[in-house]
């Protein structure tokens, strides 16, 4: 591989995802073993023999899905100081939801490992540069519209512990490493306080645009309410559209259902004839991206495991009938077996969709928003 060939080193990085895509039967068996080696290091996996598990019978019956209260008690503890319990590193951060689960808050540590595995929210953008040969992509700027990285403090036993949100940890640890800068800094950010009011957000809005309006913006990341948010922030404050300023080739956004469906419309009219690559990933990690034109995501299968409760039982996301609903168990270098409360959508392999939260009438809200925007049954 030429030390200059941009081309060939982004296939390389790809290259791991593309293969497990490929035979996810063997890239889950193996990425299985990985995190048992993991869990063999800590309390909470000895206690279950995570050393001595070979298959993935073994690991169902060592193991009990889980949800956040079940662990709750445990991470709290963790919080607290007993790090051994759950994990096997210090945590970067602790990362917080925005209250999805019974309108409270979690509370998910962030360590090394699973930042480095957060990375591969990056495959939507450049499996886009690849297939598209847009490689003045990386001259441009990523306009940074995520949430703090530091909201405020929670005391756990003697230890005052600091928490902020995933998205803001996440690109203050890696961005460093990643091949585009993000405008405007999270530090910077960071800076503005954790409020979650009105105020405080156009306060981040501002502060995005004067240090992004002579910017050459390529791409946009974060969350897509807030992406819709800043772009009718600018026309109401500034009189101008996001596609008025810069030249955006792609955006890839997460955290709700619909990005490529109810919100489409929204953000090809505030930023363009862009290129919409949904993320699927929550404040425990990153479990999928958008490769290519077709609106769905596929798995990490060479990061995590991943199981879905069905009405048929328990079994592995790989083997899901298209059509299939079922809700997401997955397992983490953090958390053996979550029950992350998402209900996830089978099409033709290997192309998912979460369709939201765990309810009993999410199917039926999801096939009205489909109808509504005439997507239904449509890639």
């Amino acid at each position: 591989m030429a030390a200059n060939d941009p081309r060939a080193m982004i296939n390389a990085l790809l290259k791991p995802w593309n293969d497990a895509v490929e035979n996810p039967a063997t890239a889950q068996q193996e990425g299985l073993h990985r995190l048992l080696k993991i869990y063999g290091q800590t309390d909470y996996g000895k206690e279950r023999g995570a050393n001595a598990i070979a298959t993935v019978a073994d690991y169902r019956r060592a193991f009990p899905v889980a949800t956040y209260e079940n662990y709750k008690p445990i991470l709290q503890r963790v919080m607290a100081g007993e790090v051994g319990l759950l994990l096997t590193e210090e945590p970067v951060g602790w990362a917080i939801t925005r209250g999805t689960t019974k309108g409270e808050s979690k509370f998910i540590p962030m360590t090394p490992t699973d930042l480095r595995m957060r990375i591969s929210a990056g495959r939507a953008m450049m499996n886009y540069v690849v297939s598209t040969g847009r490689f003045d992509l990386f001259a441009g700027a990523n306009l940074n519209l995520n949430f703090p990285s530091r909201v405020g403090t929670v005391r756990m036993g003697e230890r005052e512990v600091a928490y902020g949100y995933s998205s803001g940890i996440y690109t203050k640890y890696v961005s460093a490493t990643t091949p585009i800068r993000s405008v405007p800094s999270q530090d910077e950010i960071d800076a503005l306080g954790g409020g979650k009011t009105i105020r405080d957000w156009e306060a981040r809005f501002e502060l995005a645009y004067e240090k992004c309006k002579n910017e050459n913006v390529t791409l946009v990341g974060g969350v897509a309410p807030t992406a819709v948010q800043f772009g009718r922030y600018l026309r109401r404050t500034h009189g101008v559209y996001p596609k008025d300023l810069w030249r955006t080739q792609i955006v890839t956004l997460g955290s709700v259902p619909g990005i490529n469906t109810r919100y489409q419309p929204a953000l090809v009219a505030l930023y363009g004839p862009v290129a919409i690559r949904e993320i699927y990933g929550a404040t425990e990690g990153m479990f999928g991206q958008q490769r290519d034109e077709r609106r769905a995501w596929v798995p990490n299968y060479d990061l995590f495991f991943f199981e879905v409760e069905t009405r048929s039982g328990v079994k592995m996301l790989h083997e899901m009938r298209p059509g299939e609903i079922g809700s997401l168990v997955v397992s983490t270098p953090i958390l053996p077996r979550y029950k992350i409360g998402d209900l996830i959508r089978a099409f033709q392999p290997p192309y998912f969709r979460c369709i939201g939260r765990d309810q009993w009438w999410t199917p039926l809200r999801y096939m009205w928003d489909e109808f509504m925007t005439f997507n239904l049954g449509r890639l």
